[in-house]
């Protein structure tokens, strides 16, 4: 695996469950975070309804085009979530990444956090040779962050 785990808390933070993640997924939304670079980079991993299982990567367009703020496309977003719900699924996983600083949720991404049962996790670009993934469940403004499991479907099924 290519990418480097952050599992570094911040003080404010509690550590509560987990996000497991085929390390082809992960490879996806780094690979997506490196080619938006340096503006963020963001998407979906749906998967299954009721599952909290992510299966499905879908890279979005960040329509801010902005170094320091995602924001899904109106029209895309739409179609992306009638698409899952067409096919059972749910949004699992909803990420983006930071190109500056560190991988964890700035106030603008807390306040937009609508998907109170999805996994939020952010990759930081920052070191063009190492990647920082964190993953955090984000509820009512508040933020938990979560240890990320990192598995190969071919090997761990």
């Amino acid at each position: 695996m290519s990418a480097a785990t952050s599992r570094q808390a911040a003080s404010h933070v509690t550590v509560a469950g987990v996000l497991t993640i085929d390390s082809a997924i992960l490879d996806a939304i780094i690979a997506h975070a490196r080619r938006d670079h340096p503006d963020e980079a963001c998407g979906v991993v749906a998967g299954p309804a009721g599952s909290d299982l992510p299966t499905r990567h879908i890279a979005m367009v960040n329509a801010a085009r902005s170094m320091t703020f995602y924001e899904f496309d109106s029209m895309e977003q739409l179609r992306v979530w009638r698409e899952m719900d067409e096919n059972d699924e749910e949004p699992v996983v909803i990420y983006h990444s930071h190109t500056a600083t560190e991988a964890y949720p700035s106030r603008t991404d807390i306040s937009f956090a609508g998907e109170p049962a999805a996994h939020y996790l952010l990759v930081s670009t920052r070191d063009p040779d190492r990647a920082e993934i964190r993953s955090f469940r984000i509820v009512d403004n508040v933020v938990t962050e979560e240890e990320v499991n990192i598995v190969d479907a071919t090997v761990d099924a």
